[in-house]
């Protein structure tokens, strides 16, 4: 889409610290991380949230989840324990319409998810 920034981050027009990639997914540092170790895991595909996963195949949203499995073992957090979240639309504090997973780690996090 012409106008979503993580399109625009995917396609190398805004800069990222880039940490995973491969034909689905897009994976880079969030630039207001709230854990030590804050990642996102972005579909190549532009779907705008999980309400409308229908657009991608089941290989491509299940890339995402992959995805984060990897990112935490790259990162070194895979045994000490990470979390995954996806916020899909406005109550839920989606800010970018894009699908997109937080991989949150690399320290203890707060019992509350919000």
């Amino acid at each position: 889409m012409k106008d979503c920034l993580f399109c625009k981050i995917i396609n190398g027009e805004i800069p990222s610290n880039k940490v995973y990639e491969n034909e689905d997914v897009y994976v880079f540092a969030d630039i207001h991380p709230q854990a030590k170790v804050h990642m996102l895991v972005v579909s190549k595909v532009h779907v705008a949230d999980m309400a409308h996963t229908d657009a991608l195949t089941d290989k491509q949203l299940s890339a995402c989840l992959r995805a984060c499995a990897i990112v935490a073992k790259t990162c070194g957090i895979h045994e000490s324990g990470y979390r995954i979240v996806n916020n899909s639309g406005a109550d839920a504090r989606q800010t970018v319409g894009h699908i997109h997973f937080h991989v949150l780690g690399g320290e203890q996090l707060h019992e509350r998810m919000g």
